[in-house]
């Protein structure tokens, strides 16, 4: 039997929740825009979540799609330009909320109390991985065929973010700068091997999967998955075929050094990570260098805290704001990168992304542990 929540203001129309057999379960519902994160579906997240954190009658959460072509493609990009342009009313005060509110969701699923199982079909990415990488002592990560996941945030004039600087730094051995710096897509094999995944599940089995889901108590759920996903194989790794190629340019001191690394090496894996970072921003790929290693040894709420310093050094830059209008708004895949170069970006550049923005007592999110 399904009970669906009654409680208003958690309700949307593109976050649908309702509870089976005492697992709590979410789909979004926005398939056009690939399930992106607006922020009343980052509030509707959040406050179902807080509820069921405390709630009796749910023994797990169950985060899903109402589409196979994505569980989450980020945040909605198009409207982090419209609000810091002004297109939106309110818009510089909601991009703020959009981006601390959203950290603190990614670290509400983190130390989720329960287990918090993803369905991690489609397209995975950016905000998506924010809501999907649980924390490790009771998250079930599942992935598909069709599963297409990535931290492109370069690609736009970003960084990883939603975490991304502490799951990626704790990734083996450089494998989290490979994903970092040339944002490309991976599949379930390779999310696997990577530690970003936990059991693979062939898509055509996911009708199997639900019924499970509807038949299995949810104290017993993850076990059950674990179970049924057992017999089934994600297939080889190109990662881990190609982890001695990634560790040894990946480990190299400086971004240049990396692509310079790169460049002189014929292997077509390393030349499509090259060209890949060619097209990235100098800058920001040389801000995700260092976010990962800083973030390889600090907690998920001081990376989170980083994080956030850094977003609001970003939109001062522009960076992001040039990215998303070369590659979403213009089309023209164009972008007038920031420096325009490497040989352009200084130590200072770098650095000024980490200055932080906020006395400690006043950060919006002093309050994660």
């Amino acid at each position: 039997m399904f009970v669906f929540s009654t409680i208003a203001s958690i309700m949307t129309d593109t976050v649908l929740t309702r509870v089976a057999n005492r697992t709590g379960v979410i789909t979004l519902d926005r398939p056009k825009a690939l399930n992106s994160l607006s922020l009343d579906m980052v509030r509707a997240l959040t406050a179902i979540l807080l509820q069921w954190k405390d709630d009796a009658s749910v023994d797990a959460v169950l985060i899903t799609s109402s589409s196979e072509k994505a569980l989450c493609a980020g945040g909605d990009i198009r409207f982090f330009v419209d609000a810091s342009r002004g297109g939106v009313q309110g818009g510089s005060a909601l991009l703020e909320d959009f981006f601390t509110e959203e950290y603190a969701l990614n670290h509400l699923i983190h130390f989720y109390p329960k287990p918090y199982i993803a369905i991690m079909d489609g397209v995975v990415m950016g905000g998506g991985m924010g809501i999907a990488q649980g924390g490790p002592d009771c998250g079930l990560r599942i992935v598909t065929d069709r599963t297409k996941m990535a931290m492109p945030e370069v690609n736009i004039g970003l960084f990883p973010d939603v975490g991304g600087s502490h799951f990626l730094s704790h990734a083996p051995g450089q494998l989290g700068q490979y994903l970092g710096l040339t944002g490309l897509t991976i599949g379930a094999a390779d999310a696997l091997y990577v530690g970003l995944a936990d059991v693979f599940v062939p898509g055509e089995q996911l009708g199997e999967l639900n019924a499970l889901v509807e038949a299995t108590p949810g104290a017993q759920l993850p076990a059950a998955i674990r179970a049924f996903a057992a017999p089934f194989a994600a297939g080889a790794s190109e990662l881990q075929a190609q982890r001695g190629v990634i560790d040894a340019h990946f480990g190299a001191a400086s971004v240049p050094a990396i692509m310079e690394s790169l460049a002189r090496d014929e292997n077509p894996f390393a030349q499509k990570a090259l060209k890949a970072m060619r097209q990235r921003s100098p800058l920001m790929m040389c801000v995700t260098r260092e976010l990962l290693l800083r973030g390889a040894s600090l907690g998920v709420a001081e990376c989170l805290r980083m994080e956030r310093n850094l977003v609001r050094r970003n939109f001062e830059h522009g960076e992001v704001l040039e990215g998303v209008r070369a590659l979403v708004i213009d089309k023209d895949n164009q972008p007038n990168w920031n420096p325009a170069s490497l040989e352009e970006v200084t130590p200072s550049m770098v650095e000024r992304f980490f200055e932080p923005v906020w006395p400690d007592y006043a950060h919006p999110l002093r309050h994660l542990a």
